[in-house]
């Protein structure tokens, strides 16, 4: 991966002394939205999370991606990578946290997570547009997605999908968990949001059940 990474390392994140782990769930905390949907939370729940952003901006295989939008082909504002079920996550830490949480989520969900997206945004200038996960089984079913957060800080926005009421925003970086479940991919939709204030880099690791994306 070419360029230079600016990363400002969190002041709580030793993995110098407690290496790349996941902490419990105890503390994930349930966020009604409204209209079947819900988020779950959990700061912090990888500890080494800025040793693990080093490892992935540096060794995943990272793609830029062009996209036909308003009848003209763009640049996608951040990188991308997938593993998919029969893939090697590209650290053991996400295998465990696709183990974990399939573990946790089993009578909710009814199905284990199977795969993996991976996110990187570079700089305020990247960005994902407001959408809802809704090609295959997430149109037209109740499911989640779980997004870990590894780099600096980044704003999740949400918004119902039938316009009104208010935008929840969730700083989301350094280990930190959310978990978009019921109806979330249908009736809300979730961006990442330009800024022109100076961030450093971020990536997101998504999990999903199969025929979810």
């Amino acid at each position: 991966m070419n360029g230079t990474l600016h990363l400002q390392p969190s002041l709580f994140d030793d993995a110098e002394h407690d290496g790349i782990r996941l902490g419990p769930l105890d503390g994930l905390r349930r966020q009604v939205l409204g209209h079947g949907a819900w988020l779950d939370v959990l700061p912090g729940w990888l500890h080494g999370a800025d040793e693990l952003f080093e490892q992935l901006a540096a060794e995943v295989p990272w793609r830029a991606e062009r996209r036909e939008m308003y009848e003209r082909m763009v640049d996608v504002p951040r990188l991308l990578s997938f593993y998919g079920p029969d893939a090697e996550p590209p650290h053991p830490v996400l295998g465990q946290a696709r183990t974990v949480l399939s573990r946790h989520y089993a009578e909710e969900l009814g199905e284990p997570f199977r795969t993996l997206g991976l996110c990187y945004y570079r700089d305020g200038r990247d960005s994902v547009a407001w959408h809802g996960d809704r090609i295959g089984r997430g149109a037209r079913e109740d499911t989640m997605v779980a997004i870990l957060s590894v780099g600096e800080p980044r704003t999740l926005a949400l918004r119902p999908r039938s316009g009104g009421g208010a935008v929840v925003r969730r700083p989301l970086g350094h280990g930190d968990l959310v978990v978009m479940g019921g109806s979330c991919q249908r009736t809300w939709e979730h961006a990442i949001p330009k800024t022109a204030r100076p961030v450093g880099p971020r990536i997101s690791i998504q999990f999903r059940p199969q025929g979810v994306g």
